[in-house]
């Protein structure tokens, strides 16, 4: 990750390496989580926040980057009637599926509201 400390309006980049260990090409679309892990309304446990397919030759290798844009960390908050993103833990989880996930990390956000 590019940060382990964000603002609510920053930014973070999660890179992963991507490599096949077949004998020919393939595809994989590399999805990106996140998890507010001390939210005030109930979230999801994995939320898509990006994703990008691409395409490997036998025996290939290639480093992905997602950018996680504070903004996607928000929610709507009925009480104030607007998007805000809380400031805490976010897990953050890379895999092929919500239920292969290959590699996790943990950043903080550390501004309130946006």
């Amino acid at each position: 990750m590019s940060a382990k400390q964000i603002p609510a309006g920053g930014k973070v980049t999660v890179s992963v390496d991507v490599e096949t260990s077949a004998n020919r090409a393939g595809d994989e679309v590399v999805q990106l989580y996140v998890h507010d892990v001390e939210c005030s309304v109930k979230r999801p446990t994995k939320e898509l926040r990006g994703f990008e397919r691409i395409r490997l030759q036998p025996g290939a290798k290639k480093t992905v980057k997602l950018e996680v844009p504070g903004e996607k960390l928000a929610f709507y908050d009925e009480k104030t009637h607007a998007f805000v993103v809380e400031p805490g833990a976010f897990d953050v989880m890379v895999g092929s599926s919500s239920e292969d996930i290959r590699a996790k990390d943990q950043f903080q956000v550390t501004a309130g509201a946006r």
